[in-house]
This record gives C-alpha cells, sequence and structure tokens, in this order.
C-alpha cells in the first residue's frame, strides 16, 4: 500500500487503524466487563490526580463522553469523583481498588493486540514508527 500523499489519505488511514484496533480491543475485551474507554478513563485518572476534563484530554474524549464514562464508572464502584487537594472548586478522578483491578485484568489482552497491530509492520521499522507517532500525538494543538 502506498503511503498517504495527500492529507485527507493521511486522516482517512490514521482514522481506520483507530477504527480497526477499537474493534480488536472490544473483541479483545469481550467478556470482561468493559471498554478500552472505560480502561484508558482508569489509567489516566491513576497516574495522578487529574479532573475529568484533563482526562478528557488525554483519553482524547468530548466532555459529554466523559461525563457518562466516569458515571458508569463510579456506579460499578471503579471510580468515585472528589474534591481536588489543589482547588476544592474542582473535582478530581480517583480510581478504586477494583478499578485498578479490572486495569490488570485486562493488561495481557491489550498487550496481545498491541503485539499483533506492530506485526503489521517490519520488526525494524517498529521503534521508528512508535517515536514518530509520539511525535506526532505529543506536537497535538489543545482542545
Amino acid at each position: 500500500m502506498d503511503p498517504a500523499r495527500t492529507t485527507s489519505e493521511l486522516i482517512v488511514q490514521l482514522q481506520l487503524l483507530s477504527r480497526d484496533i477499537d474493534l480488536m480491543a472490544a473483541q479483545r475485551l469481550e467478556g470482561t466487563g468493559t471498554s478500552l474507554r472505560a480502561v484508558s478513563v482508569l489509567m489516566c485518572a491513576d497516574e495522578s490526580e487529574k479532573t475529568q476534563g484533563e482526562i478528557a484530554d488525554l483519553a482524547c474524549l468530548d466532555k459529554s463522553t466523559m461525563v457518562h464514562t466516569v458515571d458508569a464508572l463510579e456506579k460499578d464502584g471503579l471510580a468515585t469523583r472528589k474534591p481536588s487537594q489543589k482547588d476544592r472548586r474542582a473535582r478530581v478522578v480517583e480510581v478504586t481498588d477494583e478499578g485498578r483491578e479490572l486495569v490488570a485484568s485486562t493488561e495481557h489482552a491489550l498487550a496481545v493486540l498491541y503485539d499483533e497491530v506492530l506485526a503489521r509492520l517490519p520488526e525494524a521499522d517498529r521503534e521508528l514508527f512508535l517515536r514518530s507517532l509520539a511525535t506526532l500525538a505529543g506536537g497535538r494543538s489543545a482542545r
């Protein structure tokens, strides 16, 4: 397949890859009672004290989707909202022990997914691809 030569080709190829990863993740996580979105939110929230807005930005979710996701995580006992220690007006998401256990239970399935996606590339190209992807993602504009 030829590399993307236009902006629209690049966008379409990235969207296709993203959609494929979402579908593969849904298959790998089937039966676990969770989704890649929920795991991503839990992972982002567990790194340090973050507001819903900060997590939404990290997980590339719009605010409405983020609210619904945290509502579901809270309902399932996987996360809670609490006042920020830095700013009492702000609410932060805290991952519960059950949330951490859920993330840990998905690690193997997601590692297999990671390996399957990268296996599409020649081994010599994988490190460069990952560095380039990190550079592109790191340069994304603020919302």
